[in-house]
């Protein structure tokens, strides 16, 4: 019985649809009036709406389109569907539309058919629908119906499209529409084909519908007689479906044709949606005839290429310097039209890649800078957060943003001032100016967001501020006294992070400490008398630099679980190096210590030999414990000749600028 009440309310309603289609009222119109009444429902997240959209008026449409199980096979057997004909020319051409790799059809159409005529006038998807409703008498008709609606769906804003996405998928010729295309899938031509695909795919039509798995199957079919164009918008509607049974053979099949064709591909349009589509899955040799492709279509490269270049080989995770490097270039010299999104996205995909250029990310963190007066505060925590995973260090822009905190603090709720302290402690940057008040506001917004914060997120807060050197003593108590109740000894921590985290604040709190003064003799224990592969170079400079390996020690731990490199003492007037055995023999609070650290390049902020936040508190640390640090970034060291690392450990060793730079902490370095 309900059933029965379900199917003539959905005939009702299906009726009164039609009746207002033959009404000289536009859709246009009434949309105007529907969007913003009542509430937003999902049209797909209704039953009766599914049945409606899957068997709506199954005795004028023939067979119903249905949901089927991904292990069911969905090749349709009947009559209508075993119709084939060889393909046609087809009617669509595609082009580039805009910057976000979207495409229009361009029409190749006869002028005096005036149902295409009319479908050039359409304002709304539901205009298009109406149209194929009264006029459409073909499966050209249908097919162009559909992508006229994508089209223009597309182009609304992302609450308009929750709204008429709701309008199409109740619109009685939709459903139709979708009869049709399923009856006569193997009789439209390749062009129609692929765009309908897109455009339902793109509209939210559920994948594991018949329809849209035919298609997929019929795309297998003809996939050797789709032209260039024809597989980019394939390419583009496979790499937004999710991978079932057809999905990969099609996409599979989709790799042998263009490993075939590859050669006479000469649009990198084209190009990077293959590179999308094909993804990080794709062998190497292809991705390098892939590149191969792009290099040769290089001195064409227009902007939005660029743009949408850093995301197709995100895609195909493959960093490429010879395409990468002109694109940066291209981006550099149009920052200013850049949308905030591209940007990062832009950053992401560097990050995806391990692509690293200095000049590309000043390039985008001086546009955001300059006109940070434009940009939410939190669209600005967003592009540092980018940067900060990218080790990069945006300088002013850092400043201004500290500045923005402290002039209004309201809008650090506890996941923005997470994201802030990790930022700031990672990159080892405290502001110029105010930086006592800006550390004073992060301190107050901790302490309100204490009953709230779960164990992890304050371990993680107290962590940034105590890597900066700052000790939040309220959420420093709370956090000692859920360690005493074992609350933060997690079965989840595998790399023992946590324990990492809290060995370091405790570190802190004792070095960090205003009462503690530094000790006259610092126990130290040489690990071993070999040294890493890297080290090397090193050792036997400082070997031909001093004359004897008793002049230094190496792999020296410390208290606190410090290492050091290699350890050398001098006398008072930084004159003279003391051989190890004297001073250990005759300890001397007047002995200078120097401790050398060879760090990677991870180790400090990109492009530059400031440290970052880790290794800056090491190196704070140090200091308190009485030796001047010098920091080498070891990659650049190992790239020197032998006589010129000979001469640089001169320099830092004898050098008293060396001396005077080791005493600073962090918040002087900045």
């Amino acid at each position: 019985m309900n059933n029965k009440i379900s199917y003539l309310l959905n005939t009702v309603r299906c009726v009164h649809r039609y009746s207002s289609v033959l009404t000289p009222k536009s859709s246009a119109t009434t949309r105007k009036h529907i969007l913003w009444i009542g509430r937003y429902r999902d049209p797909l997240g209704n039953v009766n709406f599914r049945k409606l959209l899957l068997n709506i008026l199954p005795s004028l449409h023939g067979s119903s389109l249905r949901f089927v199980s991904q292990k069911t096979d969905v090749y349709s057997t009947g009559a209508e569907a075993l119709v084939s004909e060889k393909a046609s020319q087809s009617s669509l051409e595609v082009e580039k539309l805009d910057d976000a790799g979207s495409f229009k059809a361009k029409r190749a159409v006869d002028h005096s058919d005036p149902f295409f005529t009319s479908l050039q006038k359409c304002s709304c998807p539901c205009d298009a629908l109406d149209l194929a409703a009264e006029a459409a008498v073909s499966i050209k008709h249908y097919t162009n119906a559909l992508t006229m609606a994508w089209r223009l769906y597309k182009n609304l804003s992302e609450e308009q499209q929750r709204y008429e996405r709701q309008l199409i998928f109740e619109h009685p010729a939709f459903a139709k529409l979708c009869q049709q295309l399923l009856r006569d899938a193997r009789r439209v031509t390749r062009g129609d084909l692929v765009f309908s695909l897109h455009a339902l795919v793109n509209l939210g039509v559920p994948q594991n519908t018949l329809l849209l798995q035919t298609l997929v199957r019929v795309c297998q079919e003809k996939l050797n007689q789709l032209d260039n164009r024809c597989i980019s918008v394939l390419a583009t509607t496979l790499a937004g479906m999710d991978k079932d049974k057809n999905v990969s053979a099609l996409q599979a099949g989709l790799q042998l044709l263009v490993e075939q064709r590859i050669s006479s591909i000469r649009d990198i349009f084209i190009l990077q949606n293959l590179m999308k589509c094909l993804g990080k899955d794709a062998p190497v040799f292809l991705k390098k005839k892939l590149e191969m492709a792009v290099l040769r279509e290089i001195d064409g490269l227009t902007f939005p290429n660029a743009l949408r270049m850093f995301l197709a080989l995100a895609a195909m995770n493959y960093c490429s310097l010879p395409i990468l490097n002109p694109c940066s270039k291209k981006i550099q010299e149009n920052v200013h039209d850049v949308p905030f999104r591209q940007l990062i996205l832009i950053l992401e995909a560097c990050h995806a890649v391990q692509y690293r250029n200095v000049k590309l990310f000043s390039a985008l963190a001086d546009y955001i800078h300059s006109t940070a007066y434009l940009w939410d505060k939190r669209q600005i925590i967003l592009f540092l957060s980018s940067c900060e995973t990218l080790g990069f260090q945006p300088t002013e822009l850092l400043d201004i943003f500290a500045e923005k905190v402290t002039e209004d603090p309201d809008f650090l709720n506890l996941k923005n001032l997470l994201t802030v302290l990790r930022v700031y402690s990672r990159l080892n940057h405290v502001p110029r100016v105010q930086k006592h008040l800006f550390f004073e506001i992060l301190h107050s917004c901790l302490n309100k967001c204490l009953p709230q914060i779960s164990n992890i997120e304050l371990l993680k807060a107290v962590y940034s501020l105590g890597i900066l050197g700052y000790l939040p003593q309220r959420a420093l108590d709370e956090l000692l006294q859920k360690d005493s109740k074992d609350e933060l000894v997690l079965p989840d921590d595998p790399k023992e992070q946590n324990t990492m985290m809290l060995r370091c604040v405790k570190t802190c709190m004792e070095l960090d400490s205003p009462s503690f003064t530094k000790p006259a003799f610092v126990p130290t224990e040489n690990m071993s008398s070999l040294v890493s592969f890297n080290l090397r170079k090193a050792q036997e400079a400082l070997i031909e630099l001093l004359g004897d390996e008793n002049m230094f020690l190496q792999n020296v731990q410390l208290p606190y679980r410090y290492h050091i490199d290699f350890e050398i003492r001098m006398d008072s007037d930084r004159k003279k190096v003391l051989p190890i055995t004297a001073t250990d023999d005759h300890p001397d609070s007047r002995v200078q210590r120097l401790a050398f650290l060879f760090a990677p390049a991870s180790a400090f902020c990109l492009g530059t030999t400031h440290p970052q936040g880790k290794l800056a508190m090491k190196k704070r640390h140090l200091n308190k414990l009485g030796y001047h640090v010098i920091l080498i970034q070891n990659k650049r060291f190992q790239e020197m000749k032998n006589e010129d690392a000979v001469e640089f450990l001169k320099r830092k060793i004898y050098s008293e600028d060396a001396f005077s730079f080791s005493e600073a902490t962090v918040q002087n370095n900045n």
